[in-house]
């Protein structure tokens, strides 16, 4: 993008502080919020982007070595940054083009430490024998599918981050195995991060499943996290994996019907909570207006709970009245999860487009306390139900199908933005001004518990939950069902007697 002082001087001194935070390498375009070859205007001081040389538009300096200075400046807050990403190893991941998405997701996940930990303390999926025996193999495009593996190339990925390397990973594997086993990400076309998300995370669940029956994978289901007997009662096909161990919660669905008040009430397992946006908090308002009320996440919670009644459209059969009535559904957190995933609703379907709501919503760093949308609160500990923010992913842009994906993460202390190959330390307030579209939520329990880990995990050795003998063979266990391949977010729960 162009300014229109590219052909002026500059006609005031140059205040290096009023520039952007970050590394200049780092920089998103004021515009398109592109980071291709990003440049500052030294009059306006707005970023932008564009092919031009150091020197296209700068022809001399000021008497005081202004321009110099500032070169100066600059060039030392990238080695700095050099110094400091050495240090905490953080890693970024290559674009194999339009996989923002993609990236976004990976980086989240790799900060959730019990969840990443769990995977990159797998062994391999197997070793070969001969002159390469004792030696990992890894999977690769010569291979036939039946080699495929998600689980051991997520392993790799998640293994390759956080290693110090100032080279960018490139997840070409990975992503290859998922062309593989998720034909609808084929392609280099721009995907909701939000979609592949799920996709990701059942694939992996089943795989996991999938090796714990004696198949491809040895992994212990012990291996850094325990699954405890409750862990099955939130499942899908009936067997806990680290996924829905800690990503699965149970929501209570109620439903009265308006005519007779037969009141119907169903368990629906849950990975993450899909949250509407407020239609009061949508209206977009022209500069001369004030600006309304913001928007903040607790409103977004109150709405997924708050009481609703259905419409036309979706009318409840009520079974006393032997046919669809006017009903009200509402809905309660049974149990809470140890992740808890926020997807914050932002595009919408119109007549032939997909439309996108920019409203910002504001979200807690630290503290988020969700009690109040329990259906029994007073059975839970305080403690364990209030959550910190780990990760968060931003869509730039106007529509799914276009703009860009970029994550913050928090790694021992410090907060990070990831823009795929590019990894810069960054502050919470840059965090709190973000456009979140997916949010990662941590028990603050866990957190306590992940500074001991030798109290909280099992040993190696350890293939079962010792509580199991214990459990009432009459109880009954919620089962994920997913109806389809393409998943579509539906689940229903099955009572198995």
């Amino acid at each position: 993008m162009e300014c229109f002082h590219l052909n002026s001087s500059v006609s005031c001194p140059i205040d290096s502080s009023r520039f952007p935070n970050g590394t200049p390498s780092s920089w998103c375009c004021s515009v398109c919020r592109s980071n291709k070859s990003p440049w500052i205007c030294l009059t306006c001081l707005m970023v932008h982007c564009g092919s031009y040389r150091c020197d296209d538009f700068v022809v001399n300096d000021t008497k005081l070595g202004q321009v110099q200075k500032v070169r100066e400046h600059l060039q030392s807050l990238e080695n700095a940054e050099d110094l400091q990403y050495i240090h905490f190893g953080a890693t970024g991941l290559r674009n194999l083009g339009n996989t923002c998405f993609m990236n976004a997701i990976l980086q989240s996940l790799s900060n959730i430490e019990q969840f990443s930990c769990y995977f990159k303390e797998l062994p391999a999926v197997s070793l070969r024998s001969g002159k390469t025996a004792g030696r990992r193999m890894y999977h690769t495009r010569s291979q036939g599918d039946s080699s495929v593996s998600l689980v051991e190339e997520f392993r790799k990925t998640l293994c390759s981050l956080w290693q110090g390397s100032q080279t960018a990973f490139s997840p070409d594997s990975l992503f290859y195995t998922i062309w593989k086993i998720m034909p609808s990400f084929r392609g280099y076309q721009q995907q909701d991060a939000h979609e592949f998300m799920r996709y990701l995370l059942d694939h992996l669940h089943r795989e996991l499943q999938y090796g714990r029956n004696g198949a491809s994978h040895a992994a212990s289901p012990q291996d850094g996290v325990r699954l405890s007997a409750a862990d099955g009662k939130c499942c899908i096909n009936g067997t806990a994996s680290v996924v829905t161990s800690i990503f699965g919660g149970i929501l209570q669905n109620e439903v009265n019907c308006l005519i007779c008040g037969t009141e119907s009430r169903k368990f629906d397992p849950f990975l993450d909570l899909s949250l509407d946006i407020p239609s009061q908090f949508r209206q977009k308002r022209s500069k001369d207006q004030e600006p309304g009320p913001t928007c903040t996440l607790s409103d977004c919670l109150r709405s997924f709970t708050d009481l609703e009644e259905l419409d036309e459209t979706e009318l409840y059969f009520c079974h006393k009245c032997k046919k669809r009535q006017k009903s009200t559904k509402k809905f309660w957190v049974q149990k809470l999860p140890k992740v808890l995933c926020l997807h914050l609703k932002r595009f919408h379907w119109t007549a032939f487009l997909r439309n996108k709501i920019d409203t910002y919503v504001e979200f807690p760093l630290k503290g988020l306390d969700m009690r109040g949308y329990l259906l029994e609160p007073e059975n839970s500990l305080p403690e364990s139900c209030v959550y910190d923010l780990v990760a968060v992913v931003v869509h730039h842009g106007s529509g799914v199908g276009s703009g860009h994906y970029t994550a913050y993460g928090s790694h021992e202390g410090c907060w990070y933005h990831f823009n795929d190959s590019t990894v810069t330390l960054t502050n919470e307030d840059a965090v709190r001004k973000a456009k979140a579209y997916i949010l990662f939520y941590v028990e603050r329990a866990e957190q306590a518990a992940s500074d001991h880990p030798a109290a909280t995990r099992p040993p190696a050795e350890v293939t079962q939950d010792t509580t199991a003998g214990d459990k009432d063979p009459t109880e009954q266990q919620l089962v994920f069902l997913f109806l389809s391949e393409k998943l579509a977010h539906k689940m229903q729960c099955i009572l198995i007697d």
